[in-house]
Order: C-alpha cells, then sequence, then structure tokens
C-alpha cells in the first residue's frame, strides 16, 4: 500500500480521535482536526478548523456555503483558550468564547489575568475582571 494512500485510509480514524482532545491540546494539532465543509452535518462539540483557526460547533446543524465559522457565530465559536506556553494577544470574545478564569491574554503591552468567568471585556473596558500579572 502506498503512503498517500494509507495516509487517506487513517485521516477519518484521526479526525475522529482528536476530538476527545482538551482544547490546550487541541490547539496544539490544529491540523489534524477536519477542516470546515458546505454542506456537512456538524454536531454540537464538534471541533473543525477553518483558515488555521480551532472552532468549536455550538449546536447542531447542516452546513451551507455561507455559513463559516466567522460568518456564523451563532454556530460556531473560536477556540480562545490559551495554550498553557503562549500568553496570546487578548482578543475579542463574544457570549459563546468567553475568558475563563485563570487565562492569561497579552493587552497593550501588559500579561493580565482574568478574575472571572465568562469575561468578554477588555482590561480597559472592565478592569475589575482582570488583574496585570508579571511573567517569568
Amino acid at each position: 500500500m502506498k503512503l498517500v494512500d494509507l495516509a487517506r485510509q487513517l485521516r477519518p480514524l484521526i479526525e475522529k480521535g482528536v476530538q476527545s482532545l482538551t482544547d490546550d491540546e487541541a490547539l496544539t494539532a490544529v491540523t489534524l482536526f477536519p477542516a470546515w465543509q458546505a454542506n456537512t452535518a456538524y454536531t454540537t462539540g464538534q471541533r473543525v478548523q477553518h483558515n488555521g483557526t480551532l472552532y468549536s460547533v455550538l449546536q447542531d446543524h447542516t452546513s451551507q456555503a455561507d455559513w463559516t465559522p466567522v460568518a456564523a457565530a451563532s454556530l460556531f465559536a473560536k477556540v480562545l483558550i490559551p495554550d498553557a506556553n503562549v500568553i496570546p494577544e487578548w482578543e475579542q470574545p463574544d457570549s459563546t468564547n468567553p475568558y475563563m478564569t485563570g487565562d492569561k491574554v497579552l493587552f497593550e503591552g501588559t500579561v493580565y489575568e482574568s478574575v472571572i468567568d465568562n469575561n468578554v471585556w477588555s482590561p480597559s473596558a472592565y478592569p475589575a475582571g482582570w488583574k496585570a500579572v508579571t511573567t517569568e
């Protein structure tokens, strides 16, 4: 069997297996997740990649060409949970993918840690939701 044929045979098993990874683990292996496609049935909690970004499915649906993860915020949430070894730049979440207590972000040159769950505000918009931290 050719290596390419073996890879094609194993790909569906890999895509199924990676669904059990934690978000932290999943973010280190985004390319192993299935690419988003139109006319595909998706189930709540399933994760897909789109343009190199990992998304979680928020509700069961069959995708349409104009329901990409970027365009359909009611169907997909970008996975924002940071890798434990990398502090990402803060980005505006919505109610489907908020920062949780302990999540760290870099905002305007300072590292902040969320002190509340479901945090959708920037450190400047809601300072009580964040504390500045020193990194080592």
